[in-house]
């Protein structure tokens, strides 16, 4: 069946699982409707029928969504645990609203470099989730770094995944918490720093992708362009207060 591109569809919701202290998986069903979309992108997301809706990124490669006919999603929490009023009530079988997937911040289709840096702050990790899955599908050859950034070792989303692909030396994972007591989190600490990035950079031809608070998109780049990556190279994406 060829996918198709619709501005809008109503899609139920099949789990809701707790990620992390602060977020929820969200799994929609396609229900036989395949989308088209690139690793990396969002849709608009609110209860059927109301008119507020709001991004998130897909936290599946499109490969995985056609096989599973699923989305997923990563919905940060308010103070409240609330994902908001958009999504007020929400679990299985509800019944959601979304928007075609748009965004530039994606993973290309036939990229020149072969080496692929991904620096990720709390649930800024969806759309880099999704990429680094595309990645791994595209070419067994190419080379995938993740660093990834969190207040405390229970907001890594997907970490149990994601040290598995590292056990399995399919990935080099670098994970840091800023906010976690000494006496709970045994690796590393602190906000990601030049001498972090420089371990992760094997080759100044990297394609670096980085997502996350205002604050990490601001100052990555920055660390990025001192170790010699060039600015067409690096690509942001700001999520919030993830």
């Amino acid at each position: 069946m060829r996918a198709v591109r619709a501005s809008m569809l109503t899609l139920r919701v099949r789990d809701v699982v707790r990620a992390t202290p602060r977020s929820l998986i969200v799994q929609l069903e396609l229900g036989g409707t395949p989308l088209e979309y690139q690793a990396g992108q969002a849709l608009r997301v609110g209860l059927s029928g109301q008119p507020v809706r709001r991004p998130y990124s897909l936290a599946l490669a499109p490969h995985e969504a056609r096989a599973s006919g699923l989305l997923e999603l990563l919905v940060g929490l308010d103070v409240d645990e609330s994902p908001g009023s958009h999504l007020a009530g929400l679990g299985p079988d509800t019944l959601v609203d979304v928007e075609s997937p748009a965004g530039t911040f994606c993973f290309p289709t036939q990229p020149r470099e072969r080496h692929f840096l991904f620096v990720a702050g709390g649930t800024g990790i969806a759309p880099l989730r999704a990429m680094v899955h595309e990645a791994l599908a595209r070419d067994q050859d190419w080379s995938v770094s993740l660093v990834y950034s969190a207040r405390t070792a229970e907001e890594f989303a997907y970490g149990d995944e994601l040290r598995g692909l590292a056990k399995a030396r399919r990935i080099r994972l670098w994970q840091t918490v800023t906010r976690e007591p000494a006496e709970a989190w045994s690796g590393r600490r602190g906000r990601i720093a030049l001498s972090h990035l420089e371990e992760m950079v094997q080759v100044r031809e990297t394609l670096c992708f980085v997502c996350g608070p205002h604050a990490l998109v601001e100052d990555v780049p920055r660390l990025l362009l001192q170790i010699g990556i060039a600015s067409g190279r690096i690509r942001v994406e700001d999520w919030g207060n993830g």
